[in-house]
């Protein structure tokens, strides 16, 4: 077995899924993990030495529920260390975290988000896929909101890496992270009692087909939780940006509510309602001393902020849950 599979806990991985309807698939996550890894990056040396400059520390207190929160004996020179390791993986995007004394001050307030999308949710005893897991952030919460395992995909080596640097100190829970895009998981998967895409259906070129992919990895039954840029107006109401979006390229559609509620019902899913909608502000997405190139204030007019500087409506996120039949 690889580096990389090691390093990913892939062992732990397949024996959680073993006489599971994923075990097929799981057996082919180490040949899978050796390919990428053969065509690799070119900083994955340099944050892989990173999490390997992790000071060994005991956790003796941990939050999950109401925060990502480690605690334990940790000297100031191991506190440095500790730190400058981190420092040795920016730009940290979602958080935030805190790690024996040292505060992961993320891009991102994710925890905001969490705590809007989490009173709607019952994960307790759920086997979850979260797609576009980021550097992982939201699935740690996830086994803080009680479920019992967590699997999240994102082809980004960087979130991977970030992802182990957490991982390096909570090796016994059941949370995995695989650099995988979504394309690459079987077709009719079937596996997971939850499925989240959050901050990705805008990105896709086809977001019906994202949809689809989606409902794919649900067991019967089973819940999936969307969380997109959105826009004012009616169930005919879709932006399609002629170029960059709040400076971001790869932005395709942003849909109304309306419409985007009609989507998940023409990709076959039944119970959909929107939980939360909100606009982002410039506290919970800002440049910080972990991430610092521009951000959410650079992205807005700075003569109307209900803009973006292309002059579009500022970003607006919604919340939406629905189950497949």
């Amino acid at each position: 077995m690889t580096d990389l599979a090691i390093r990913a806990n892939l062992p732990a991985l397949l024996d959680r899924l073993r006489g599971t309807q994923l075990a097929t698939w799981a057996a082919t996550l180490p040949e899978l993990l050796a390919d990428k890894l053969a065509r690799g990056h070119g900083d994955l040396t340099r944050w892989q030495a990173a999490v390997d400059a992790l000071p060994p520390l005991r956790v003796e207190q941990r939050e999950l529920a109401e925060c990502f929160a480690l605690a334990g004996p940790c000297s100031s020179e191991q506190r440095a260390a500790l730190e400058q390791a981190l420092k040795g993986l920016i730009p940290w995007r979602k958080g935030p975290f805190e790690l024996f004394g040292v505060h992961v001050d993320t891009e991102w307030h994710s925890d905001w988000k969490w705590a809007r999308v989490a009173p709607h949710l019952d994960l307790a005893g759920k086997r979850v896929l979260d797609v576009g897991c980021g550097n992982g952030y939201y699935q740690w919460r996830m086994l803080g909101a009680g479920a019992d395992c967590v699997i999240g995909v994102d082809p980004n080596w960087l979130f991977f890496c970030q992802f182990l640097a957490m991982q390096n100190y909570l090796p016994e829970l059941p949370a995995w992270h695989l650099p995988l895009a979504l394309e690459e998981l079987p077709e009719k998967l079937e596996g997971f009692d939850t499925v989240f895409s959050m901050g990705v259906l805008y990105h896709r070129r086809s977001p019906i087909d994202h949809l689809l992919a989606l409902k794919d990895c649900l067991i019967k039954g089973g819940e999936l939780v969307l969380e997109t840029l959105v826009v004012d107006g009616d169930v005919n109401t879709v932006l399609v940006p002629e170029d960059r979006y709040a400076q971001m390229r790869n932005v395709w559609f942003l849909p109304s509510v309306a419409a985007l509620e009609l989507w998940l019902r023409r990709a076959g899913f039944v119970d959909v309602r929107c939980v939360d909608v909100s606009v982002t502000s410039i506290e919970e997405q800002r440049s910080t001393e972990w991430m610092k190139f521009q951000s959410l204030p650079e992205f807005l007019d700075p003569q109307d902020p209900g803009r973006t500087v292309e002059g579009l409506p500022a970003p607006m996120r919604a919340v939406l849950v629905a189950r497949k039949p």
